[in-house]
């Protein structure tokens, strides 16, 4: 069955219009009768059924609200240092299906690409559009948030323990994720991954100000997409839902 995320809220009768509408009416070639399951900003779920079309708006009636809950027991953010190219789609994309709640995109000393503020706004605009996507086609109940890009710096400054933060960097070699997430038990995790060049020094040190655990992710040198995958993947194993290994009650 089709996934619409809703603006709004659920109610007995709802109004799609813009890029939904388009979707479903034509690329979807959706027709009155068909039924999809809606989500809306709240979390709720439920199958409706298309009664009717115009020529940008598609409305739908409530049939029967459900229980479709397929997000992760713990909020996840992934604090993504600006990687070359567009490798950022693709670690959105893909952090998008491994359940992540916020992406946030930093700023640091190393990172290649360069954005003034309306081309940062652009870049905003369509990982959140990707992220919109990727949600739709893995089945999740909300939408994760991709932020403004954010200076290192500053961001780190407004941190606090309840973050759950930690930094993977290439010079620790004692502590490592694994052993990190067996001390922890809390329902929220914030990853800050690397550019391509890495953590300054002064990055390293700022992010320990901040309260931020230092880790190792083991002895090879992971590229920036890798890293910020596989980081997901191990915190959603041990205290997610990855392999539905609940740690924490819903």
């Amino acid at each position: 069955m089709r996934r619409l995320f809703l603006q709004g809220v659920l109610s007995d009768e709802v109004t799609v219009t813009g890029s939904d509408a388009h979707h479903l009416g034509y690329a979807l070639r959706a027709k009155e009768g068909d039924r999809v399951i809606a989500a809306d900003r709240d979390g709720k779920t439920a199958v409706m059924e298309i009664t009717g079309f115009t020529s940008d708006t598609v409305t739908l009636k409530l049939i029967e609200e459900i229980e479709a809950d397929t997000e992760s027991p713990i909020a996840l953010t992934l604090a993504m240092c600006l990687p070359k190219a567009d490798k950022m789609e693709f670690i959105v994309q893909k952090a998008v299906e491994l359940g992540v709640s916020v992406i946030q995109p930093i700023k640091s000393a190393n990172c290649v690409v360069k954005y003034d503020e309306k081309k940062s706004e652009a870049r905003r605009e369509k990982w959140q559009r990707i992220a919109n996507e990727a949600a739709k086609q893995c089945g999740r109940t909300l939408i994760p948030v991709v932020e403004p890009i954010r200076d290192i710096k500053e961001w780190l400054a407004e941190r606090t323990e309840a973050d759950g933060l930690f930094l993977c960097y290439e010079n620790e070699e004692k502590l490592s994720l694994g052993t990190w997430l067996n001390e922890k038990n809390q329902k929220q995790y914030t990853a800050l991954i690397g550019p391509e060049g890495g953590f300054t020094p002064d990055e390293a040190a700022a992010a320990k100000n901040a309260g931020a655990a230092v880790v190792t992710l083991g002895p090879r040198i992971l590229r920036a997409e890798t890293a910020a995958l596989a980081v997901l993947s191990c915190v959603q194993y041990e205290k997610g839902d990855l392999g539905n290994r609940i740690q924490i009650e819903r």
